[in-house]
């Protein structure tokens, strides 16, 4: 009796995701030892140019819960939490063991972003995905 092993099918769906910079990556992994930290750095995506200071998943964390809290109405008070619920739900998941796994979102604060011809657009706040980034220099244009 022979034992066959049979080739994936023609319509076996394949996901790929583009491969995100490693010294990048590292870089932020540096800047997730101390929340202080921040670089000043230049990102080029496929839109346009994103300028700001780079900052570490905990700081922007910090931040954005910051910044939630300043939401108002009805359940605005349940937003304030959402960032660590979030993070205690991948950990859960384990989809981002506690450092065993390189970063997939990149974080700016201050950040401008330029887009063609229109007029640059301030965002207190940015988090992207690292793999579309394509390209990137510390500071910032002059």
């Amino acid at each position: 009796m022979s034992e066959t092993v049979e080739a994936p099918s023609a319509t076996a769906s394949v996901i790929t995701e583009p491969v995100p910079d490693l010294q990048l990556q590292m870089l932020m992994r540096l800047l997730d030892r101390e929340q202080r930290s921040s670089l000043p750095i230049t990102l080029t995506l496929s839109g346009g140019i994103l300028h700001g200071d780079l900052i570490g998943h905990e700081a922007w964390k910090a931040d954005w819960a910051r910044s939630l809290r300043q939401v108002e109405g009805e359940g605005a008070n349940l937003l304030a939490e959402f960032p660590e619920i979030m993070d205690q739900g991948m950990r859960e998941l384990g989809a981002e063991g506690e450092g065993s796994q390189l970063p997939r979102w990149i974080h700016l604060r201050d950040a401008t972003l330029v887009l063609g011809g229109a007029n640059a657009v301030h965002l207190p706040l940015w988090r992207g995905r690292l793999a579309d980034v394509s390209g990137w220099t510390l500071g910032r244009p002059q």
